[in-house]
């Protein structure tokens, strides 16, 4: 995108400077001057606008978040889902928080089992996912862990 600018802003200039020096139009250049002063704060403005996301942190698209869930209530040992929290770290890195509360009589090997199973299909579907760090805790214990609401 901000080759495009800058590219833009060359043709500009180009014009400018031939308008003022082959057809003796002095305002030409000024008026070049003014219109790449104009190009520049788009660019800068809508570059401020996509990296924002970034900067602040911006969770992953609804899509995304979505399959995820799916991809979790296909797992037998699961009760509840907790929560899911995505967050982009770049632009192809997201990292995936998720909080799961398994039935009672699931043994330890089987926990295991499931979130590297939940882990692995969510790296191979989603390879922007790079990082997921699973949370073993009772939907109550959960709730009640939780800052209240603003």
């Amino acid at each position: 995108f901000e080759d495009t600018a800058a590219v833009l802003g060359l043709i500009v200039a180009f014009i400018g400077v031939l308008c003022a020096d082959q057809l003796g139009m002095v305002l030409a250049d000024g008026i070049a001057s003014v219109v790449i002063g104009c190009i520049l704060a788009v660019t800068a403005g809508l570059l401020t606008y996509e990296c924002k996301g970034l900067l602040i942190g911006e969770g992953a698209h609804p899509d995304v978040r979505a399959a995820i869930r799916e991809i979790i209530v296909k797992q037998k040992n699961i009760l509840h889902i907790n929560e899911v929290l995505t967050i982009h770290l770049g632009p192809h890195d997201i990292l995936a928080n998720i909080s799961l509360d398994f039935k009672n009589d699931t043994e330890a090997r089987e926990i295991e089992a499931t979130t590297t199973a939940i882990e692995k299909e969510l790296m191979q579907q989603f390879p922007d996912v790079t990082r997921v760090f699973i949370e073993v805790q009772g939907f109550k214990a959960h709730h009640q862990s939780m800052p209240p609401s603003v």
